[in-house]
């Protein structure tokens, strides 16, 4: 019979299992220890125990005293200090699972708690050492972790630890790189121990260099690196406590020091190269690896187009990755009342250095990144969203004042929408002596983000003056202080990156013009040369399409359909329109986001001046007035941007946009930039039904109440506007901004609701805004048909240059090179100038068929502006002297449709003569003696019978010449009965006989009202000493006027008298000279 093992005591099950846990004894026993190399004998120890008299049994009050004994000492095969601790609480998890199957419940409960104490003094001693490595003796940090790799060895040992927690159960994707936490296993719950339940100034110092590592960890590390596992952990850091109080209070936080710039906190703070991750082209200096341009899109043209949409989707898939996690680190940090302060400081410091990136030349050495500010916009929408629900409900949290007494945000050196900063500064000052710095924040300790952004301090009403006592401080709700960084963010970001996209669009798109005309060079005379030119253009062309590529990748979400079309078609035509293998869509998210977020703008903006509602206030409130531009610049980009790309607008609500554009657009008491003004316009021109392909736009013009009131209108107003905009290329300018209003124009009239609305503004504002629309509209005209056809007579110079092929070749290349450029120059040249006379010329033909009365008029009719059209038609290649020389090969190619062009002009004639009751009009069009030439009224008729136009409208064309010639006549008899007329009775410009004189009140010079009503109509000053001048101003000259009415009533008197003489002379001679011929 066997014997029956003896009962183990508590005593010795307890030695027993720490002995496990801390690999040591205090016996020595050869046999047993050999069974683990690791085991240690502690003699110095035992012989302490003994001959304090105790037994050799590990027990909890000698714990310690054998674990500090165990770390202190040299014993061979021995693990370093952190491993042999990181193993003492493994072990330690895994004997309290075992302990669990005791059936004993108080032999349970006892070894449970040894073995919990053991655990929590594996973790303090961690910490201990960690915070203090040379306190034991192996103590060397860089041996501590073997496994983690060579890369590492520098690293702290936490570091493989963080990353083996937080990468445990995911997934890396190919592009997400090496598992920086592979071969190293974290034990259950050690993280969780080391960085609870201890005082800040003990894990402050071990946090600040796993910080430090995490940074060193993705600094220039692209969208295809590995950047996700560093994210998580930093992610899981600053959800304790104090990691995220040791995060802010890291010196690298916000890096100090005297040149600092924005690409300095980039590259040196803890989340810089976080934001820098990215898979933008950014300068050769910070370029990250690996090469998202060359890795994805190198020679794009002969990929397959399954692989390109998989390399875009890869590369948004890991974007989104980065946007929500950066974007929950933020928020873990922002709901922590301790640390929320510091986020916004970092915030507002990354935005005010790099302030200069709004600028149109970016210095990439002192300013951020663009994939940075792309990266910070789509987390600080992400911020945004709890208060951009649809009905806006929280954007009264939105204080106006934060722009003058807030110094964490520098606004106030922005350009604002109308106000100067002298009269911002003024009107501050008038009734607020003494400034705050409006730094502080309130601080109510929300448990989450939402709760954080309904509080609100001391949000004052947005039509409040702001005003602060000497001792308050301006506090505002996170919900103001966000919506304002986001704004600059996106100025500085977003709205910037999509702007150089389309800068490097049209970049290829001129390198390809350029590269096709070197080939057709090079095909004609081949030169090594032109060459090397042609290989470094290719080369050009491929970095540039890798760049757009990478563009696309983050900023746009690309669909496409596959057809049997070249991939190529995608490095020349312009992306911002259907492509012939498919097209891009915006990012949902993000252009959707950002959508919204430009919708709370605009409302706001539009609840300064007391909501939308017609007509604005008479003055505009110095709190709108004082707002940065860029807020509604940007707003007015995005709208453009997205218009531009198919679909993207489907599903937006458009009526808040739409009812900020009209209201502002023809304000310039409210937006005094007139750019940004014709901004909105181009806006509008993009949503035009047949242009934009949206649904969302179909209702915006013909169901919209304020557009069916206001907006041609407006329309109207700010054609007028935009001749004097202040810039040095203001003439040239104008041309590109009222061609948009054109083009909308032309729609509108097309609704009926809108041509009555035209029509009503014509007869109401006949001497107002509608008589200055119409001097420009044929001001324009004039000059566009003139420069365009005397543009087309040097174009056929330069053609006959290069036909002659012998003359040509003996050339030299560069001078070929020019001419060849200088030819191209002006085809495009030709074709605009034409496409905007012809839009110009059409709108004259198709309102002059139901508006003529404001043509009419004294000043317009006895102008030579109108009427000088006509000129125009000796030019014509159909009917004048120089048809040949104006005879085009492919005249459809530069908008010139000669035969087209006669009919709206003889339309415009026709309809005018047609509402002239009291036949003015043939008088005038005979007075200009440059114009007038009798025989182009029957040129034309011959020409409109060959080309079919409408036989009545050829009818009434040679009636209406009859009419001028008759009026011609009568005006050389008239003019022949004044004789020689005083000069003082002659207009000072015209050197016409004036019949309504008045005195200019500057100069004191008298000059005929219809002509000066003429000159003002497009300039606003006295002619001869540039002093402000209205028509309210003019001084009649009543005693001139009755002066030359009585030199014209002698003069007709005088030859009404010298006819009489010459009949009676006639009826006494004759009969005489018959007698004196007979004789």
């Amino acid at each position: 019979m066997a014997t029956q093992k003896p009962q183990r005591t508590p005593e010795e099950i307890e030695d027993i299992i720490l002995r496990k846990i801390f690999l040591v004894t205090l016996k020595e026993n050869p046999s047993s220890s050999s069974s683990d190399p690791r085991i240690v004998y502690l003699e110095m120890t035992a012989a302490e125990i003994l001959s304090e008299g105790k037994n050799l049994l590990l027990s909890r009050d000698l714990m310690e005293r054998v674990l500090i004994d165990r770390l202190s000492g040299e014993f061979p095969n021995s693990e370093p200090p952190f491993n042999y601790l990181i193993g003492c609480y493994k072990r330690a998890h895994e004997e309290i699972k075992k302990i669990s199957n005791m059936k004993d419940k108080t032999l349970r409960s006892e070894m449970e708690s040894a073995a919990k104490q053991a655990k929590k003094l594996a973790v303090s001693y961690a910490r201990i050492h960690l915070g203090n490595p040379d306190l034991f003796s192996n103590g060397n940090l860089k041996d501590s972790n073997p496994k983690a790799g060579s890369s590492l060895s520098s690293s702290s040992p936490l570091f493989p630890l963080v990353f083996a927690e937080v990468s445990s159960g995911v997934m890396l994707d190919g592009f997400g790189g090496n598992d920086l936490g592979s071969g190293v296993d974290c034990p259950p719950g050690f993280l969780e121990d080391f960085f609870l339940d201890s005082d800040f100034d003990t894990l402050d110092p071990i946090l600040k260099g796993l910080y430090e590592d995490l940074r060193g960890s993705v600094l220039k590390v692209s969208a295809l690196g590995n950047f996700q596992q560093p994210l998580r952990a930093l992610l899981y850091l600053v959800k304790f406590p104090v990691g995220a109080k040791s995060l802010v209070n890291h010196p690298w936080w916000i890096p100090k020091g005297v040149y600092l710039n924005g690409r300095v906190i980039e590259m040196t703070s803890i989340l810089g190269p976080f934001f820098h991750v990215s898979a933008l082209p950014d300068h050769t200096i910070f370029k990250s690896q690996p090469d998202v341009g060359q890795q994805c899109f190198s020679d794009a043209s002969t990929r397959r187009a399954a692989d390109l949409l998989s390399s875009f989707t890869t590369i948004k898939t890991l974007m989104n990755t980065l946007y929500d996690g950066l974007a929950e680190v933020l928020l873990c940090l922002l709901k922590n009342s301790e640390t929320r302060d510091s986020v916004l400081e970092y915030l507002a410091e990354v935005i005010n250095k790099n302030a200069s990136r709004a600028h149109i030349q970016v210095d990439p050495i002192s300013c951020a990144s663009s994939g940075m500010f792309v990266n910070l916009s789509a987390v600080m929408l992400r911020l945004s969203e709890p208060f951009l629900d649809a009905n806006l409900t929280k954007r009264d949290k939105i204080d106006p004042t934060y722009v003058f007494y807030c110094s964490r945000l520098d606004l106030r050196g922005l350009t604002a929408l109308h106000a100067t900063s002298e009269e911002v500064a003024e009107w501050i000052d008038k009734d607020n002596p003494v400034k705050t710095d409006g730094s502080g924040l309130n601080n109510d300790g929300e448990n989450n983000l939402r709760q954080l952004q309904e509080a609100s301090s001391s949000g004052s009403s947005p039509n409040v003056k702001p005003t602060r006592s000497s001792s308050e401080k301006a506090k505002y709700p996170f919900i103001c202080e966000c919506f304002f960084m986001t704004a600059r963010v996106l100025n500085l970001g977003l709205l910037k990156a999509f702007s150089d996209f389309k800068h490097l669009v049209q970049d290829i798109s001129r390198s390809e013009d350029t590269l096709a005309t070197l080939k057709a060079m090079q095909g004609r005379a081949p030169s090594s040369q032109l060459e090397l030119d042609i290989s470094r253009l290719e080369k050009e062309i491929e970095l540039y399409s890798q760049e757009k590529f990478c563009y696309e990748a983050q900023i746009l979400r690309v669909h496409l359909i596959f057809s049997s079309l070249s991939i190529s078609a995608l490095n020349v035509a312009p992306i911002l329109y259907s492509i012939c293998i498919g097209y891009l869509c915006p990012d949902g998210a993000l252009i959707q986001q950002a959508l919204s977020f430009y919708r709370l703008m605009v409302v706001w903006l539009v609840g300064l001046v007391g909501g939308f509602k017609m007509p604005l206030p008479p003055t505009c409130p110095m709190e709108f007035a004082s707002m940065p531009e860029h807020f509604v610049e940007d707003a007015m980009e995005l709208l453009i941007f997205a218009s531009r790309i198919p679909k993207a607008l489907d599903g937006v609500v458009l009526d808040d946009f739409m009812n900020f554009i009209i209201m502002f657009m023809a304000s310039p008491q409210f937006i005094k930039n007139p750019y940004l003004r014709a901004k909105m316009v181009e806006v509008l021109n993009c949503w035009m039904p047949r242009r934009s392909g949206s649904s969302a736009t179909s209702t915006l013009f013909e169901g919209h109440q304020l557009s069916l009131e206001y907006l041609v209108r407006n329309l109207l107003k700010l054609y007028v506007d935009i001749e004097f905009t202040g810039s040095h290329t203001q003439f040239y300018d104008k041309f590109n901004i009222r061609h948009n209003i054109a083009e909308l124009l032309e729609y509108l009239w097309q609704v009926p609701s809108h041509r009555n609305a035209w029509k009503q503004i014509a007869k109401e504002e006949e001497k107002g805004v509608y008589l200055n629309f119409l001097n420009f509209l044929i001001n324009d005209s004039i000059y566009l048909l003139d420069e365009s056809l005397n543009k087309i007579l040097e174009l056929k110079e330069l053609e006959a240059e290069m036909s002659n092929t012998a003359e040509w070749e003996r050339r030299p290349a560069q001078e070929r090179q020019e001419r060849t450029r200088l030819f191209h120059s002006q085809e495009n040249i030709i074709r605009i100038d034409m496409k905007l006379a012809n839009e110009d010329v059409s709108m004259l033909a198709f309102t002059s068929e139901q508006i003529t009365a404001p043509f009419l008029l004294p000043e317009m009719v006895a102008s030579f502006h109108l009427h000088r059209c006509l000129s125009f038609l000796k030019f014509m290649p159909t009917i004048g002297p120089q048809r040949k020389s104006l005879t085009l090969k492919e005249p459809e190619k530069y908008e010139f449709r000669p035969k087209e062009l006669l009919k709206q002009i003889v339309r415009i004639y026709v309809h005018l003569a047609s509402g002239d009751a009291k036949n003015i009009f043939p008088s005038a069009i005979s007075s200009d003696g440059r114009s007038y030439n009798e025989q182009l009224f029957s040129a034309a008729a011959d020409v409109l019978r060959r080309i079919g136009e409408d036989g009545s409208i050829i009818q009434d064309f040679i009636e209406l010449g009859a009419k001028a010639k008759a009026a011609a006549s009568e005006a050389m008899d008239t003019e022949a009965a004044l004789g020689d007329i005083p000069d003082e009775f002659l207009d000072p410009i015209q050197y016409t006989l004036m019949k309504d004189p008045v005195i200019l009140p500057s100069s004191r010079i008298t000059i005929d009202r219809p002509v000066i009503q003429r000159h003002l109509l497009s300039d606003s000053t006295d002619p001869f000493n540039r002093s402000h001048l209205t028509s309210e101003m003019l001084i009649p000259n009543t005693e001139l006027k009755a002066r030359i009415e009585e030199f014209i009533r002698s003069q007709e008197l005088k030859k009404h008298g010298e006819g009489l003489n010459m009949q009676s002379s006639k009826g006494t001679i004759q009969p005489t000279s018959g007698e004196m011929l007979i004789d």
